[in-house]
């Protein structure tokens, strides 16, 4: 079965005899016995892909390669569906929880992990993210030669990202309206605030369905700050049902399935640069 593409740690100055020592020291939260069990099972690599072992002497600025692993990770009990496919591109459907990529106690249960070993092309590469949380579209290059081709739709802002969000109700605030802000790091480190000074920013919100306890939003992505849609509801008194980051931190387990982000990425419109199609996704998924 193919593989995620391994890791790389360039060893740092020490006083370490071995690589083993080395990586014992500079990941901590992996055991001499993982180790061990890594390189016994061929998962840590020099820079020309020859398996390194225990004694296998340190040296300053040398190119490791390593696996990542999660011990006991746990299943996640929802599938994600693939859209569309060709040699170049692959539309996938993201379930609620299930993260993207690899990160910190998720490996195997990523979306690229699965899409990897289903298509047996270890060439995927997501184009963007969408948080563990966020159900919805993601879009992943399939072939490296058109890779940048795709990567410049995002960069360039030639792709429209249409989202969906179900969120308390503002009878009072005209819509649509044009939330603009600036985005920066908050506390704690994984959280997001709003800030003075120029605006980096923005996000085009409307109504679709109003409801009597919450509305449907339209949500349309000018820019793509990490959680600049939550940030942004939450802003102008609206925050996404089930938020647990935003406005204030409440807490979540891992597996609180029930409760789920009432956010979707619901479509992908972008004329395809290699082709010159006019290209539209739509996600089959639908919130609450």
């Amino acid at each position: 079965m193919p593989s995620i593409a391994a890791s790389t740690v360039h060893l740092p100055p020490g006083p370490w005899v071995t690589v083993l020592d080395c990586l014992c020291a500079h990941f901590t939260a992996i055991s001499h016995e993982q180790w061990l069990d890594r390189m016994a099972r061929g998962r840590v690599l020099g820079a020309d892909g020859a398996p390194l072992g225990p004694l296998t002497p340190y040296r300053v600025g040398m190119r490791v390669q390593y696996y990542r692993e999660v011990a006991d990770e746990i299943p996640i009990p929802f599938r994600e569906s693939v859209l569309y496919i060709d040699q170049h591109l692959l539309v996938a459907d993201k379930p609620h929880f299930l993260p993207v990529t690899p990160a910190g106690g998720f490996v195997e249960e990523t979306l690229l992990t699965r899409l990897i070993r289903q298509f047996d092309n270890p060439q995927l590469v997501p184009l963007h993210r969408i948080d563990r949380v966020t159900a919805g579209l993601v879009l992943f290059s399939a072939d490296p030669a058109s890779r940048s081709a795709y990567q410049a739709l995002f960069r360039e802002r030639r792709i429209v990202k249409q989202y969906q969000a179900l969120a308390s109700a503002l009878p009072r605030q005209s819509f649509p309206l044009i939330r603009q802000s600036r985005i920066v790091a908050g506390e704690p480190f994984f959280r997001m605030r709003e800030a003075d000074g120029e605006a980096n920013s923005e996000t085009l919100i409307d109504v679709i369905e109003r409801g009597e306890h919450y509305w449907r939003y339209a949500l349309q992505p000018v820019t793509g700050k990490k959680h600049q849609l939550r940030v942004h509801m939450a802003a102008i008194g609206a925050p996404i049902l089930n938020d647990t980051f935003y406005p204030t931190l409440a807490e979540q387990a891992d597996d609180d399935y029930c409760r789920p982000l009432q956010l979707l990425a619901q479509a992908l419109s972008f004329v395809d640069p290699l082709s010159g199609e006019q290209r539209h996704f739509e996600s089959r998924l639908r919130l609450a």
